[in-house]
């Protein structure tokens, strides 16, 4: 019996949580060193720029929740390890990409998104609920990648 397949498929779910998971520290990284800033001139604005550090990290999350989700259905999770063809891993790959990929480039532009927005809240922090809503758009590309994963691998049939 050939495991290149359960292969395959472990490494869909380490991509979707290595690289969702360093998009996300990518962005978080720059959003804090921008919510640093800010606070080193005023600690009032601590609460409010850091929310807008933690917005990046959630492409992280994603990415384990889809890596968790792929070990589930591969069996690893819970015993009953799949016994997959090359052809299936593949699939599982493939499937748990989007989130990878998207995740990775969209932590990084959502921490610089959220960078400019800590800046708008620097100046105007009455516009917190305005600031918000530009690293929010970005979260949408992340949201949609997700579900694609998940879907994917939910419904792949072995």
């Amino acid at each position: 019996m050939s495991q290149l397949g359960i292969v395959y498929a472990l490494l869909g779910a380490a991509l979707a949580v290595l690289l969702a998971g360093a998009g996300s520290s990518i962005g978080v990284g720059i959003a804090g060193q921008a919510a640093s800033g800010v606070v080193s001139e005023d600690p009032s604005k601590f609460a409010k720029v850091l929310i807008m550090q933690l917005l990046p990290g959630t492409q992280g999350i994603y990415g384990l929740l889809v890596g968790f989700i792929t070990l589930s259905k591969i069996g690893l999770l819970g015993g009953g390890m799949a016994d997959l063809t090359p052809q299936q891993g593949l699939l599982v790959l493939a499937a748990c990409l989007p989130i990878g990929i998207v995740g990775l480039i969209s932590g990084k532009y959502q921490g610089m998104t959220s960078a400019a927005a800590i800046g708008i809240i620097a100046k105007k922090p009455d516009q917190f609920g305005k600031a918000m809503l530009f690293p929010a758009m970005v979260e949408t590309y992340a949201i949609l990648a997700l579900l694609i994963s998940i879907l994917s691998v939910t419904n792949l049939q072995f």
